[in-house]
């Protein structure tokens, strides 16, 4: 076991947050912390890492291990760029690497005593380099970079040039490289498209350590946990399993509850009524078994009812009228910001009742679509029509469409001027806006709140196209799950971006995929995409390429063609070669490590640093050579 918790309580005021929560997380476990918005997830982390204190009870780690936590925001200053910032992690490393260049150079002019103490220091020095994979480490920094998402391009950015988003990444970054014996993960995914998302999973599969995660992407948690510790009404529950093991385990648990407390209130009442029975006899027998049957009431411990499910949002989808079958048609659309183009020349149309989910990496420009769909941005190219009686209400992830300097109440009834109060109210107590919460200005709210005030007005809109950026950031599980449903009732159509793989698989019968400034189509769920997007990709990139040329009246010419069958053909013998040139340093550099290991090779000063640099050599140059080999394949 590397982490117990044991009974802990912590209240803020009068609000109780946590109470006589227990449980525990063995070595090399994967486990998720879920639970809805202030329930108190984040609270337990930071009495986890000592950030609180508990008012009861205590988090205790296990001796001589180490702990990592990765908050929801990161504040990274300073003038380092993102490689150097993420190399701080790898600083005991090459503070090492420096000790042996010194040693190196002072074993040159040394003799005698003063030399076998150098040989000793060097030696040691060597072997901690090696057993903390220090031929690797830029390897593997270069590694994490990319799969957190950044270009290589991006490596010299100034970090205090990042967005939130990116400094946690960067965060993230410094944090896996750390490699704590227990990572503490507060919403991982929150600022990572899907193929890092994708990368994070794979790695936190093979991480060494311990891992518990706080995140709303189920999807995530059910690929990556095998234990789900769900905090509820201060309550602290585990259940074995993925997410999806915990969705059916919960139901059943809280199925179970309740039957046991209703049986029980059932005898309860069936005892009473016949001692009542009983003592109505004033009989001196009766009167002696209805003191017994008294006596074993009073023995029977009362179960406490359970609790009931927090009050949840209430939402309801309906379009005011319908559209008509053609909802809308995109043609030869294209968008370019100076030195990023994002698309080209795309194309699609979504006839009524599809629910089309339009994915793709991050900077591909799936917003920016969004956008000019909404005319908010003009395109560089192409147009698009909206079909007849086709009215749209749109959601925005950045909650643009909210004014910051109204409150709830106003803006709910500025946008919507022939609503009463009393209607307003009801609307917003669907959205759990009560009291006087109505009345908190926009710029107060949580993003969580201002995501309910957006669906809100979203269905006060009573729109027949939905188009929808980001709809599940922000929201909790449960409210992830009214929303899909109330999307899957819905009887107009839906176009959204999102990054919700889950919430992809339980809505979408569409996926376009934005990619290399093209869309691929898919007639499918998420894990359809998955299964088909190589063999479609590869089908669909030749075939852009000759429409295009189609287009510019210029056919691949047979020389052409004799050029690109000689490219293809050089690739594969560079590839080949390559794989030939890494089979041999690798094999090299495990001969090295048995000559090193040699008692006579280990006395011979000039032999150590020849041997010693020549790895380094090897080293650096495999390292070239997987970069050449990926690219080459």
């Amino acid at each position: 076991m590397i982490l117990s918790c044991q009974n802990i309580t912590k209240s803020f005021g009068e609000e109780i947050i946590l109470e006589n929560a227990s449980f525990h997380i063995e070595d090399r476990e994967k486990a998720a912390l879920i639970g809805n918005n202030g329930a108190g997830k984040t609270t337990l982390l930071k009495i986890i890492v000592g950030e609180y204190t508990c008012d009861a009870g205590q988090a205790v780690l296990a001796k001589n291990k180490t702990i990592g936590y990765l908050a929801q925001h990161q504040e990274i200053h300073g003038d380092r760029t993102i490689y150097q910032e993420i190399l701080t992690a790898k600083a005991h490393i090459l503070q090492l690497e420096e000790r042996i260049r010194a040693l190196e150079a002072s074993m040159k002019h040394a003799a005698g005593e003063e030399l076998d103490e150098l040989m000793k220091a060097y030696t040691n020095a060597t072997a901690e380099f090696e057993r903390q994979n220090g031929y690797a480490c830029r390897s593997e920094i270069t590694g994490i970079i990319k799969g957190l998402g950044f270009s290589t391009e991006d490596f010299k950015k100034p970090v205090s040039t990042l967005s939130g988003g990116q400094k946690t990444r960067v965060a993230l970054g410094k944090l896996l490289l750390l490699s704590p014996d227990l990572l503490l993960l507060d919403e991982p995914t929150n600022h990572l498209d899907m193929d890092s998302i994708a990368w994070l999973e794979n790695y936190l599969l093979n991480y060494p350590g311990a891992v518990l995660i706080v995140s709303h992407d189920r999807y995530f948690l059910d690929k990556v946990v095998t234990k789900v510790v769900e905090v509820e009404q201060g309550q602290v529950l585990s259940f074995l399993g993925n997410y999806s093991a915990y969705s059916l385990k919960k139901a059943a648990h809280r199925d179970a509850q309740y039957k046991a407390w209703l049986n029980q209130q059932q005898e309860i009442k069936h005892q009473e009524a016949v001692i009542a029975k009983l003592r109505s006899f004033n009989r001196e027998k009766s009167i002696r078994r209805a003191e017994s049957r008294e006596k074993l009431l009073q023995k029977l411990t009362p179960l406490d009812k359970p609790a009931q499910e927090q009050e949840q949002m209430r939402l309801a989808l309906e379009p005011a009228f319908a559209s008509g079958k053609d909802v809308l048609l995109v043609e030869n659309l294209s968008m370019a910001f100076p030195s990023l183009p994002l698309f080209t020349d795309i194309s699609f149309e979504i006839k009524r009742g599809e629910r089309v989910a339009l994915i793709g990496g991050n900077g591909t420009g799936k917003t920016t679509l969004l956008k000019i769909l909404n005319q908010l941005l003009p395109p560089d190219g192409g147009s698009f029509t909206l079909g007849a009686r086709v009215q749209i209400g749109y959601y925005d992830q950045e909650h643009h469409v909210l004014h910051m300097d109204k409150t709830i109440f106003q803006e709910i009834s500025d946008a919507y001027p022939t609503l009463t109060n009393t209607r307003i109210r009801n609307v917003l107590a669907a959205f759990l806006f009560t009291g006087d919460d109505v009345f908190k200005e926009i710029s107060t709210l949580s993003g969580g709140e201002r995501g309910r005030v957006s669906l809100a007005k979203l269905m006060l809109s009573e729109a027949n196209f939905l188009i929808l950026d980001e709809p599940t950031n922000h929201l909790d599980i449960a409210s992830k799950e009214i929303l899909e449903e109330a999307l899957n009732s819905y009887t107009g159509t839906v176009f959204y971006v999102s990054h919700d793989r889950y919430f992809i698989n339980q809505t979408a019968t569409r996926i376009l995929d934005l990619t290399n400034q093209s869309l691929v189509n898919y007639i499918g769920d998420y894990d359809y995409y998955l299964e088909k997007k190589e063999e479609l990709t590869q089908i669909y990139a030749p075939q852009a390429e000759k429409e295009a040329a189609e287009k510019d009246g210029a056919r691949l010419t047979w020389q052409q063609q004799k050029e690109e069958q000689a490219k293809r053909r050089k690739r594969e013998n560079d590839l080949k070669k390559t794989e030939e040139r890494i089979a041999d340093l690798e094999e090299r550099d495990k001969e090295i490590d048995r000559l090193l290991a040699l008692p006579e090779v280990g006395t011979d000063v000039k032999k150590c640093m020849e041997l010693g640099r020549e790895k380094e050599a090897v080293t650096g140059e495999l390292e070239k050579l997987y970069e050449l080999w990926e690219e080459l394949a």
